[in-house]
């Protein structure tokens, strides 16, 4: 008998079997990267920088899809879809780890314990800002960088130039205990909302202010229903971008290393453009008509700090003196 027609399907199973292996070793590999801002922010511009490197360094083999604007997740629901797999990768602003039980990120959300970019910069690319990262890996975290969105500004229907302004005003913030305290320090109702919310928020009236880097504000078009922003420079908002462990982990480590080089310049490339975009969105927003802009004088910042003063007192606990104290050692150098 002529056994020739069985090792010949075999041999052609086996050779289907590798091909097919072959073709799902080259499929590329897929980050969604999600966040909450326009594409035109410091944000939405170093993720499609970073994606643009990602693809180009690893030759293809990675392909990053970009969702802005709360396409897919709002920052309530973002990082459980990261801890679940859902998406890879989040740029989040660093109050979202509280409700994951990293309180310490909290410490930026503290009123003026930046004293300038340098000073941010030396804490977050030293010793402090890599150790708050590493704190994430017990909740299926990779911290991979710090991106910046510069410092805030406040909004409303009112000026507010001295904190007896802000009395009864609902003012919406962030998910975040310190931003609570601070607002009540000024005599506000703080209203925690989520970014996506805010704008028809304020339109509607549901809140009366808010506050926000210039360019979140512009892109946003919050200023067409604000008619006063005080240049206060009170506070920071800051982003981690961050990936999920266990994908991050199981990535070949050729891949990991372009990926992470590409991190490396997108986020130089995010530093260079933040402050700028901030200095455009404001001047678009002057040039727009709708808001009056003022500028605190240094007596009337002065009044400002010593009204937010006792939030340190009262968050210090929750925070982490430790790190309170270690942050502030730092940016006095």
């Amino acid at each position: 008998m002529n056994q020739t027609p069985f090792p010949i399907r075999a041999l052609a199973a086996v050779l289907l079997a590798c091909a097919g292996s072959a073709a799902w070793a080259q499929a590329p590999i897929v980050i969604k990267f999600s966040h909450v801002v326009a594409p035109d922010t410091p944000k939405g511009r170093a993720a499609e920088r970073f994606k643009t490197l990602a693809e180009q360094m690893t030759g293809g083999r990675v392909k990053v899809q970009v969702y802005p604007n709360s396409q897919l997740y709002k920052d309530r629901e973002e990082l459980e879809a990261l801890q679940l797999g859902a998406v890879q990768m989040l740029a989040p602003s660093l109050a979202k780890f509280s409700p994951l039980g990293v309180k310490e990120f909290e410490a930026f959300d503290l009123p003026y314990i930046f004293p300038s970019k340098k000073a941010l910069y030396a804490v977050t690319e030293g010793r402090i800002g890599r150790g708050l990262l590493r704190k994430l890996e017990s909740k299926g975290i990779t911290g991979l960088a710090y991106w910046d969105n510069g410092f805030k500004v406040m909004s409303a229907n009112k000026p507010l130039l001295k904190p007896a302004d802000f009395r009864g005003l609902r003012m919406r913030i962030q998910a975040s205990k310190v931003l609570d305290a601070q607002m009540r320090a000024l005599g506000a109702q703080p209203v925690a909302l989520a970014f996506s919310e805010t704008a028809p928020a304020l339109r509607d009236g549901v809140v009366e202010g808010t506050e926000n880097p210039p360019s979140n504000m512009f892109t946003q078009r919050m200023h067409e229903s604000q008619k006063h922003l005080t240049v206060s420079n009170h506070g920071y908002l800051g982003y981690a971008v961050i990936v999920n462990k266990k994908f991050w982990d199981g990535l070949p480590g050729a891949i990991r290393k372009q990926l992470e080089r590409a991190m490396l310049e997108a986020t130089a490339y995010e530093k260079t453009i933040a402050q700028r975009t901030n200095e455009a969105a404001l001047e678009s927003i002057r040039q727009a008509g709708t808001t009056t802009i003022h500028t605190l004088s240094p007596q009337q910042q002065a009044e400002w700090r010593r009204a937010m003063q006792p939030v340190y007192g009262q968050m210090e606990e929750r925070i982490g003196k430790d790190v309170v104290q270690a942050i502030r050692r730092e940016v006095a150098r």
